[in-house]
């Protein structure tokens, strides 16, 4: 990757205020030697973002993030995922996700949306894309309500704002702190 895509993939997938720093700090490495190990690039990272001292999070990352959802296709599988499981849902089942970083939850909560009826796209998007009602099917479940985001009403969302995990389970489970968890129930 260049210096400006890394940059991107940093900033993007791992919301990393420092990512053309540290993809300039990358490319500039790089050069010199292949970085083969993680150990180096996070030792990269720390001395591109120069923090010093103990972290709470280690500053590499959101980099080690960046990278893991870029080469797994974390997002796009998520994507996929989804209106598949929806699909296989019968009529009172239900889909319940658990994510952990706010990338996946933002995926999560507005395919949700989607599948609930909801618009997604821009509000000038949504005025052009409605879809003519159909006045011959019986039934508006699957029904597509935007032709451009496929919004479609076949859920009911069950939980308006994700569930959190409480102080308890934190501190019984201190990975359980950045779990979201949505639901939805298939009409």
């Amino acid at each position: 990757m260049t210096e400006g895509e890394l940059a991107d993939l940093i900033f993007e997938y791992g919301e990393d205020r420092g990512a053309r720093k540290i993809a300039r700090a990358v490319v500039r490495e790089r050069q010199r030697e292949p970085i083969t190990t993680t150990e180096r690039l996070a030792a990269i990272v720390v001395r591109a973002l120069r923090v010093p001292g103990r972290w709470r999070i280690h500053p590499a990352t959101r980099t080690f993030q960046a990278l893991r959802i870029a080469v797994n296709g974390e997002l796009e599988a998520l994507n996929l995922l989804i209106p598949y499981a929806i699909s296989t849902l019968e009529a009172g089942g239900r889909l319940a996700i658990i994510s952990f970083h706010s990338l996946e939850d933002r995926v999560v909560k507005r395919s949700f949306l989607r599948e609930s009826g909801r618009c997604v796209c821009s509000a000038e998007t949504a005025m052009r894309g409605f879809a003519e009602p159909r006045k011959k099917q019986a039934s508006v479940v699957d029904e597509i309500v935007c032709i451009r985001c496929c919004a479609r009403s076949r859920v009911r969302i069950l939980t308006r704002k994700p569930v959190r995990a409480s102080e308890q389970e934190v501190n019984r489970n201190p990975r359980s702190r950045s779990a979201r968890l949505r639901v939805c129930e298939r009409l």
